[in-house]
């Protein structure tokens, strides 16, 4: 089991995004315009990462997964996607991927979703829906998991 320390979504990020730099190396690609399109898309990630966890940090929750909100987020980019960093997570790993040019990397995304998944967001849907009860399923009916 991995230590809880290091138990967080960023280490599990880092550890597929080294996974793909090394995949790439072993089997190198080419992509016609893999910087720029990976390049856009990891500096979005990285502006939708930030923007999320300050709308948290000003509405006076924790960002920290395992931890109990003090409050349930569903209004601005929590309108959209009831997990807009963990969403951030994905387009980052995917624009590093491409800007690297590792498309041999590029199926890693989706086994990382998954991780993400079973590791960070049903059990933090479980604990939203015992604090927050059927404000919490109302909002969980109305805005997608991911997009």
């Amino acid at each position: 089991m991995v230590a809880r320390e290091v138990d967080l979504p960023p280490v599990w990020l880092a550890g597929f995004a080294a996974l793909g730099a090394v995949a790439n190396r072993i089997f190198p690609t080419e992509l016609m315009g893999g910087h720029l399109v990976g390049g856009t898309l990891a500096a979005f990630a990285l502006l939708l990462m930030v923007a999320a966890a300050l709308q948290m940090a000003l509405a006076g929750t924790s960002v920290i997964p395992g931890r109990d909100p003090k409050r349930l987020m569903t209004g601005g980019l929590f309108r959209l996607s009831r997990n807009p960093i963990y969403l951030a997570d994905t387009l980052l790993l995917t624009g590093l991927f491409l800007y690297w040019h590792a498309l041999i990397a590029l199926p890693l995304v989706p086994l990382f979703m998954y991780l993400i998944l079973k590791r960070f967001i049903l059990p933090e849907e479980a604990r939203l829906s015992r604090l927050f009860g059927e404000s919490f399923e109302a909002y969980k009916r109305q805005t997608r998991r991911w997009i």
